[in-house]
């Protein structure tokens, strides 16, 4: 069972205020053969770490569109504060093509010039970054200027101690050496797949096996740890004093949209609840088999409470 807490270490209960958690970029539907779904790295993070707990705020922007619309009513009714959603005209809202291969590992064809694109720094996100316990970001969102704009302000105005999650999230052509350096540099945890990593290795020049690339990233850019997920083979945290390796339980997969996501949301709440490796790694690694058996990322929340109180 899973027990959520708050960033100093106190269990939760309806007397203590939640833990602040924000996931920060791209939000958009993803068009998937059967049907489309909600999706966005930092939605789908904001989505979980509410699942297990946070006041949770997805930080965004839509098109004043009717697939924009869609987005702030399903997620309005997810009980997700929309008031961190940006909506602009003349804009369309993100959509993203997901094409699945025979093992439901999803391929993206990524639509662009988005809402999400143009995410606009207000006063009130300044405000919401000043009360922020953890924020999630990647480097999709950073691919225009201004969205990355905001991502560094927001960064740049969260209080001592914030955890700062930078889930790589490679995708397409939309990166570069120097956006990863300068988005490690204003990181606490680095979190990867096995496909990232290499490229990562090569952007980097860190060379060595698995274990050498992820304890130089450690040290290189000053880490606090560095979560590299590996599909079917499992997982792996490594921090400057624990590593950890889980294999991949055996599943029945509908598709792995949103897998990783979940992941580092259940990441997220155990290192703010202070729980040790080895404990929040499994319940990162319950949560993401949960949403690997279920279509699309963003579950229905109920189901989520049950499988992780069992």
């Amino acid at each position: 069972m899973i027990k959520v807490s708050s960033h100093k270490g106190r269990e939760m209960n309806p007397s203590i205020h939640p833990c602040c958690v924000v996931g920060l970029g791209e939000i958009l539907w993803d068009l998937l053969p059967d049907g489309k779904q909600l999706g966005g790295a930092p939605a789908n993070f904001a989505y979980h770490a509410m699942a297990l707990g946070a006041e949770s705020h997805p930080v965004s922007a839509v098109g004043d569109d009717a697939p924009g619309a869609e987005i702030l009513a399903r997620l309005g009714d997810e009980g997700l504060d929309t008031r961190t959603l940006a909506v602009l005209p003349g804009l369309p809202t993100g959509m993203v093509t997901v094409q699945l291969d025979e093992r439901g590992v999803p391929g993206f064809i990524i639509h662009e010039n988005t809402a999400w694109d143009h995410i606009p720094f207000s006063p009130d996100l300044a405000t919401l970054a000043g009360r922020t316990d953890a924020v999630c970001f990647g480097t999709l969102a950073q691919r225009s200027e201004e969205s990355r704009e905001t991502i560094r302000r927001f960064l740049e105005s969260t209080p001592p101690g914030c955890l700062k999650i930078f889930d790589v999230n490679l995708r397409q052509r939309y990166y570069s050496k120097e956006m990863i350096v300068k988005s490690l540099s204003r990181s606490d945890v680095l979190k990867c797949n096995d496909g990232e990593l290499p490229v990562l290795s090569a952007l980097l020049r860190i060379g060595g096996s698995e274990t050498d690339i992820l304890n130089r990233l450690l040290v290189l850019h000053g880490l606090k740890l560095v979560a590299l997920t590996m599909g079917e083979k499992g997982s792996r945290l490594v921090t400057p004093h624990a590593d950890s390796f889980l294999e991949a339980p055996k599943l029945r997969v509908a598709d792995t949209v949103g897998a990783g996501d979940a992941f580092t949301a259940a990441l997220a709440m155990g290192l703010l609840a202070g729980n040790p490796i080895r404990t929040l790694h499994e319940n990162a690694t319950r949560l993401a088999s949960f949403v690997c058996m279920q279509k699309g990322a963003m579950p229905e929340m109920t189901a989520i409470h049950k499988w992780m109180a069992v």
